[in-house]
């Protein structure tokens, strides 16, 4: 009991000491309550025919009804088929991408114009959605679009890309690239400055060339990176960037745009079914849950990496 009352206020002087780095950390700890867990609460309307004027006391209370409307409606394997087919085709070109122009302007030796790329491309990703979208959407224009005028100096009729179905997921993918590519970057370089230079070093005397050395030395060194953002790109599997998609939807391409998260808020904001828009997104929370777990532990079995936790 001495031992539980010493320790108690040993933590009472720690907390004293460093009062103003607690104060710090106040205004994050408050939004994460407020904005991230208090919300949590609100996942039980999944289990009610929710009515927002009747609260929880006056709406029925319905069990697994819903998920089971959902699971049974005509919607789901279409939301589910878009939001993979989506993710996936991102993960295979977009992955890959930033590890790739990071090892690039690594083995840049113009210091200038390696800054002058890397700035380059980092702007697309502080661009406003709003306004990126609408450079796209000039861009790929039929009319007045860029595209269409190379189109046309090599004879070719000008396509409505944003008109066809078929070219929505590679727009998706590459605009993404494009906007993110840089900025993605960044945190493999930064995993690139901790490789011990001396390996460099041993590793030319042996006569290893540029190649061997990026093979044998850089890769491995970014590795325990590599792995922990492939985990959480395989938890985003199933989440995909509603205000792009959004912005990009419209009715010629709705049957490969529409996902769990622009269903959803159809579905809760614009019909008011508040049931169903909640039960569609906890089940996609718990399942981008379940594939975390997965990749984290896949990760550790067959990698040297620790996983995320």
């Amino acid at each position: 009991m001495n031992k539980r009352k010493r320790s108690f206020k040993q933590l009472k002087k720690d907390m004293y000491r460093a009062r103003f780095i607690y104060l710090m950390i106040l205004p994050v700890v408050v939004w994460y309550i407020i904005f991230q867990y208090w919300p949590m609460s609100w996942l039980s309307i999944s289990f009610f025919d929710y009515n927002m004027y009747k609260g929880f006391a006056g709406s029925e209370f319905i069990g697994f009804e819903n998920f089971s409307r959902f699971f049974n409606g005509l919607d789901f394997w279409r939301l589910m088929r878009n939001v993979l087919l989506l993710n996936l085709y991102a993960l295979a070109v977009g992955f890959p991408m930033p590890i790739i122009f990071a090892l690039f302007l690594n083995e840049m030796r113009f210091k200038k114009a390696k800054k002058v790329i890397q700035t380059v491309s980092f702007l697309p990703y502080f661009i406003s959605m709003v306004a990126f979208v609408s450079i796209v959407t000039e861009f790929l224009s039929p009319s007045t679009g860029l595209l269409a005028d190379i189109m046309k100096f090599f004879g070719k009729e000008p396509v409505y890309f944003l008109g066809d179905a078929k070219y929505f997921r590679t727009i998706m993918v590459l605009s993404g690239l494009w906007q993110t590519m840089g900025y993605s970057a960044i945190v493999y370089l930064s995993a690139l400055t901790s490789v011990d230079v001396n390996l460099y070093e041993a590793a030319m005397v042996d006569g290893a060339n540029r190649f061997d050395r990026l093979w044998h030395i850089t890769l491995p060194g970014i590795t325990p990176t590599i792995v922990v953002m492939l985990i959480l790109k395989v938890g985003s599997l199933v989440n995909a960037n509603f205000e792009k998609i959004y912005l990009f939807q419209n009715s010629v391409n709705l049957e490969v745009s529409e996902v769990i998260q622009t269903w959803v808020y159809k579905r809760g904001m614009i019909k008011y079914d508040y049931s169903m828009g909640t039960t569609a997104g906890l089940f996609n929370g718990l399942l981008a849950l379940i594939l975390v777990i997965m990749a984290n532990r896949l990760s550790k079995k067959y990698s040297d990496s620790a996983g995320i936790w």
